[in-house]
């Protein structure tokens, strides 16, 4: 019974750790916790690497959450925290600050596609303009994440919205987003493994994690994309209620093109090391190079209105808005 006990105990422990990740040097002197976004699980990791190259000594901790459930880890008192990163800087502007944080910086882009696999239903008939009849086929099981929990879920449901206004086929919304709910997951990159087991067809999913992943996916119309800020007036056209920084709360969210944004808590037990690793993700030759080889172009400098509440030093990397 002991020996049951341990084990189950080590498999219990095992399980908890599995969403973490740490990188680090031999005879590390400093910690950097990072809580970051799902689909910044390559990218994090990648820099991680690349940034421990230049400063030895140093131990990186990460955790990967949908941004919101990533954004409620920081809200919690007893959860370390040195810097976060975000798929939709709104998680930040709307949940921590002013409480938790006082600024956030934009940092990448990216898009909505449609992912699938060499396996799924119909995959050589999809295109841009019949997709949404092939995900509604009753032989066609779909997946999206949870828009309480990840902006990626949030942008799925803009996405249908959008699709019925662009092609004109009222209902479209509510067909696309009740299909297969038991298939909804947390974040985003849980419906990876649902894919390659042949569970699910199709996902709502950002083209940069298809990339990374390696799996084929449909670009969809710049109209449905979230993709270009040029249309930020169309995509202003749907909103919807998601779950708020507290219990009982709501949010209204709004259409609009893809931003990450990252901040560093005002939890952070070693803003200097936060400071330089924020720096180091968004200098054009090191971490924003591996962003845009990932499939995540890089935005930063980009006009900020929070320019002057961020640390001095971290000010070159984002432009006052015209109104400062």
């Amino acid at each position: 019974m002991q020996i049951r006990y341990i084990t189950a105990l080590i498999f219990f422990f095992s399980f908890l750790l599995a969403g973490c990740g740490s990188f680090r040097q031999k005879d590390h002197t400093e910690t950097l916790h990072i809580i970051h976004a799902g689909s910044l699980t390559y990218p994090v990791k990648q820099i991680s690497e690349a940034f421990l190259e230049e400063k030895p000594g140093v131990r990186i901790l990460t955790e990967a959450w949908g941004s919101k459930a990533g954004a409620r880890r920081v809200m919690e008192l007893e959860t370390p925290c040195d810097v976060f990163l975000s798929a939709d800087y709104v998680v930040i502007e709307q949940m921590l600050i002013p409480d938790h944080a006082g600024w956030y910086l934009p940092f990448a882009s990216n898009e909505m596609a449609i992912v699938y696999s060499e396996n799924s239903r119909y995959s050589d008939e999809i295109d841009a303009e019949n997709w949404f009849e092939v995900m509604l086929r009753p032989d066609v099981a779909i997946g999206r994440s949870d828009p309480d929990q990840d902006p990626c879920g949030v942008r799925a449901v803009f996405t249908s919205m959008l699709a019925e206004k662009y092609y004109g086929v009222g209902g479209l919304a509510e067909e696309l987003l009740e299909k297969d709910r038991q298939n909804i997951r947390p974040k985003e990159t849980d419906l990876i493994a649902l894919l390659e087991s042949k569970h699910i067809d199709y996902i709502f999913l950002y083209r940069s994690v298809a990339q990374q992943h390696r799996l084929p996916y449909l670009r969809l119309p710049p109209e449905l994309s979230l993709g270009d800020p040029g249309l930020s007036d169309w995509y202003a056209q749907v909103e919807i209620q998601t779950l708020g920084a507290t219990p009982g709360s709501r949010l209204t969210e709004t259409g609009q093109a893809m931003v990450y944004g990252l901040t560093i808590p005002f939890k952070s037990k070693n803003p200097t090391l936060a400071k330089a690793f924020v720096e180091f993700l968004l200098d054009p030759e090191k971490g924003q190079r591996i962003m845009e080889q990932l499939g995540q172009p890089g935005i930063s400098p980009a006009p900020n209105p929070w320019y002057e509440a961020m640390p001095e030093g971290l000010r070159r990397l984002a432009l006052p808005c015209e109104d400062q």
